[in-house]
């Protein structure tokens, strides 16, 4: 069996083993349900975070107190690290920049200017992303289909922006915007190169990114913002549900529904992200969403159906 990938995320996890994958049961169903809500409102919660924190602030947090939740899962689980050797560092240090310290550092910074429902929309493309990029760096050939889904996932993405491109030049919306496409490509990157990862514990693996990430954010975190303190209740709460909840309780339900559902089966949450971000944004935080948002919402979408309908299909059917 060839190892399974594992899409969004904060990156994609090549897993080694054989896995008993069985048909979607009830409980799969609500595991990826709750994924869905947990990563779609991940976009409003970092937007109440940057109420009383800086963004490095809120994206160090994220990577130390994950790092701390999955290392103290993989105690409980009795997982180790991988030997860190030539290759395996070679994979897990870019890796890791790209899966957390960037992306993390880029969204937080952008969604100081944007709504986080458009944060969520950037990573709905993610997928789409991911395509062309396996077409030229490994393997993966892009077929018609893919590539016709790509194009109008791209158009999506292009009425999403649209209007701040016109702008570049004129604030700081536009180049907030343009963080957070830069955040979904740094991702997509990201599963590229964990493709070429020797086989490794998925949770270890997620783990080791975190920790990366924690290792570069921490001192550019203190030299730029400082030691933080405590800010209120609202945000700082919000600081601890981005550490432990999209990180550590999401891997472990992301690991569970891989192994008992399929991988295929888990890329239906790429499908919710975007829904929840627009959802919670304009009902927790009052966000206005203007037409475009749901034409680029209906867009993406259409184009990741295309270029993923047969494995859809056989899920199915």
């Amino acid at each position: 069996m060839k190892p399974h990938m594992i899409h969004w995320t904060f990156t994609t996890i090549q897993i080694s083993g054989l896995w008993m994958v069985q048909s979607p049961t009830t409980a799969n169903w609500l595991a990826i349900l709750a994924l869905g809500v947990i990563w779609g409102g991940t976009f409003m919660v970092v937007s109440i975070a940057l109420e009383g924190y800086g963004p490095l602030t809120v994206a160090c947090a994220r990577t130390t107190l994950g790092a701390f939740g999955l290392c103290v899962l993989m105690i409980i689980m009795g997982s180790k690290f991988p030997t860190m050797d030539r290759r395996m560092l070679s994979i897990l240090i870019p890796a890791g920049v790209l899966s957390t310290a960037v992306p993390f550092g880029l969204l937080s910074w952008g969604q100081q200017y944007v709504p986080s429902a458009f944060a969520g929309l950037s990573m709905a493309a993610l997928p789409l992303f991911v395509l062309p990029l396996a077409h030229f760096f490994t393997d993966e050939r892009l077929q018609s289909r893919q590539l016709i889904g790509v194009c109008i996932g791209f158009l999506g993405a292009l009425a999403l922006i649209g209007p701040g491109v016109a702008r570049l030049g004129t604030g700081l919306e536009p180049l907030g915007q343009l963080a957070c496409l830069a955040a979904a490509l740094c991702y997509a990157i990201s599963s590229i190169l964990t493709r070429k990862c020797p086989p490794i514990d998925p949770i270890a693996f997620a783990a080791s990114g975190l920790l990366i990430g924690t290792v570069l954010l921490f001192p550019a975190m203190l030299l730029v913002e400082g030691v933080p303190t405590w800010q209120g209740t609202r945000p700082s709460l919000a600081i601890i549900f981005l550490g432990f909840f999209p990180t550590a309780l999401a891997a472990i339900l992301r690991v569970w529904v891989i192994r008992t559902a399929g991988s295929v089966f888990m890329t239906l949450v790429n499908y919710q992200v975007p829904v929840w971000s627009m959802l919670f944004g304009a009902w927790v935080l009052s966000e206005v969403l203007p037409l475009r948002f749901f034409a680029a919402l209906t867009l993406i979408i259409l184009g990741l159906a295309i270029s993923q309908w047969p494995s859809l299909k056989r899920m199915f059917a």
